[in-house]
């Protein structure tokens, strides 16, 4: 992507991506995550309302996932940290502070290469910290009240240099790490659930002169309100700095982005450090990794999506598998949720999936069915991917009638629509005889074994049925192929080879 200018301005781009770890307990404390469904203060515990005399305890999954993505970003892990309060007074902060890293991250001095960018970006620092509270305002009794459910759910704050210049940037950065951490299981990334938020820093200065001043907008949750904020952003700083030339600088702000207008809205003038008052945990103390822990979780981690696209294409590119079907796979398995730490799994990823269904069998055909008629009809139906919608057992049974000829692609559809609609334990091929969608061959108690006299039948027929369109192939015009086709598919529910008919047809019409 190329680095751009607006207008003669250059526009320069820092992240700070909030992470929700993906935990069952908090980062501090033995109470459970929140999951959307919960009621409201009904997944805390007394150190997160901030009782006094409650002490916190670091919970070592976090700790490991956290690693795990300190380690998929290339970033060096220190083996000595700390954690710090950082202080201030809102509602939906019970203890007055949160517990962050600022002054002594546990990583540093990563790098990662978003695909689609192609220029590598530089991850200043990882940090773990405490989520906040959740304020619930109810603008009909002009109230807020405060949900406690969220209040200490682990987060990574993953902070980058400003690298980014433009706002597709940024947001192909944003897509790319949701597919890291989710493939390392590290986080769903799911941004509607506020499972990954975002902080945008955005300046603009002419090239050549310094940086120009950075505001900074809050908690984004999605990836195309992120790219209208940066957009916004770089002609409100534009219009400021063209309208007042050297007489004014921009102000340096903390915004939000607000949805109704699609504008970025000022929140208040921009904290510095020393207006947190940073101060050292007195109750955490040092953080102390040894190389054998950081080495074992490196051990366990999952391939990282890159490779196992490399591998994918390796493996199966010379079957005719296109680079496309497999970042169609890639893209459902960065949406599916990973389990860990005894959060239920939904199935089989969708690349597991298709490599258990090519196996013994030709992986272009497997891949063009899941692709084009299972996520097809799954997309019909607005259901997302899942294994469990098919089990791998079932779908390879479907590929093998249809491979092997007992049953055509038209019924194949029927009996899929059926076992997505109507789930049953009944055996496919079962299940298809029971619909009479297998074909001739495969029912040869209740149709002639000589299948093609059979259909040459069907075709004297059909060629009976539609002179007019038999006149136009005999005057050379193939489109109509496809209605007399249609009436022998209609007259054989769908069984019919549908090249064997043409052959015939064309024999019988002498073509």
């Amino acid at each position: 992507m190329s680095r751009w200018l607006v207008d003669g301005w250059q526009v320069v781009i820092g992240l700070e991506t909030h992470v929700q770890i993906k935990s069952s307990r908090k980062l501090f404390s033995r109470s459970s995550t929140s999951l959307l469904n919960d009621l409201p203060n009904t997944r805390f515990n007394t150190f997160d309302a901030a009782f006094p005399g409650t002490l916190p305890r670091l919970n070592r999954k976090c700790l490991d996932l956290a690693l795990r993505a300190a380690l998929a970003l290339d970033c060096t892990v220190n083996k000595r940290s700390s954690f710090d309060r950082k202080h201030y007074f809102y509602p939906d902060q019970p203890a007055g502070y949160q517990v962050t890293q600022h002054y002594s991250p546990f990583a540093v001095n990563g790098r990662f290469v978003s695909p689609k960018i192609g220029v590598p970006i530089r991850i200043k620092q990882i940090q773990l910290e405490q989520d906040t509270a959740k304020s619930i305002t109810n603008s009909r009794t002009r109230s807020s009240l405060i949900d406690l459910n969220r209040a200490g759910t682990g987060l990574l704050e993953i902070v980058t240099e400003p690298d980014f210049r433009s706002p597709e940037e940024a947001a192909d950065y944003v897509r790319s790490l949701q597919e890291l951490l989710r493939a390392v299981g590290v986080s769903d990334g799911n941004m509607e659930a506020g499972s990954l938020r975002c902080d945008v820093n955005v300046s603009i200065n002419r090239p050549g002169e310094p940086l120009g001043t950075r505001c900074e907008v809050k908690n984004i949750n999605s990836v195309k309100f992120m790219v209208a904020a940066i957009e916004y952003e770089i002609q409100r700083q534009k219009n400021i700095l063209e309208t007042f030339h050297s007489e004014h600088k921009v102000p340096q702000e903390t915004r939000r982005f607000d949805v109704d207008s699609w504008r970025t809205v000022k929140m208040r003038s921009k904290e510095d450090a020393p207006d947190y008052r940073y101060m050292p945990d007195p109750n955490l103390g040092v953080l102390i990794l040894s190389e054998g822990h950081i080495e074992s979780v490196r051990r366990e981690m999952p391939p990282l999506p890159e490779a196992t696209r490399a591998r994918l294409i390796q493996t199966y590119s010379s079957s005719g598998v296109t680079e496309n079907n497999i970042d169609v796979l890639m893209n459902l398995d960065a949406i599916k949720e990973i389990p860990y730490d005894g959060v239920s799994n939904s199935g089989l990823g969708a690349v597991a999936y298709f490599e258990r269904c090519a196996e013994g069998r030709d992986s272009k055909f497997v891949m063009n069915w899941i692709i084009q008629d299972f996520l097809g009809r799954l997309s019909a139906l607005g259901k997302p991917f899942s294994s469990a919608h098919i089990p791998v057992g079932k779908m390879g049974e479907l590929l093998d009638l249809i491979a092997e000829k007992q049953m055509t692609r038209s019924s194949a559809k029927l009996l899929l629509q059926q076992m997505l609609t109507a789930p049953s334990d009944v055996p496919v091929k079962l299940l298809a005889k029971q619909m009479d969608l297998l074909s001739p061959v495969a029912k040869q108690a209740t149709i002639s074994p000589t299948s093609d006299d059979t259909l040459r039948d069907i075709c004297i027929r059909c060629i009976d049925a539609l002179p007019a369109e038999i006149a136009a192939l005999r005057a050379g015009n193939e489109k109509v192929m496809n209605r007399v086709i249609g009436w022998i598919m209609r007259h054989t529910k769908g069984k019919a080879d549908i090249n064997r008919a043409k052959e015939i047809l064309k024999e019988l019409l002498q073509l």
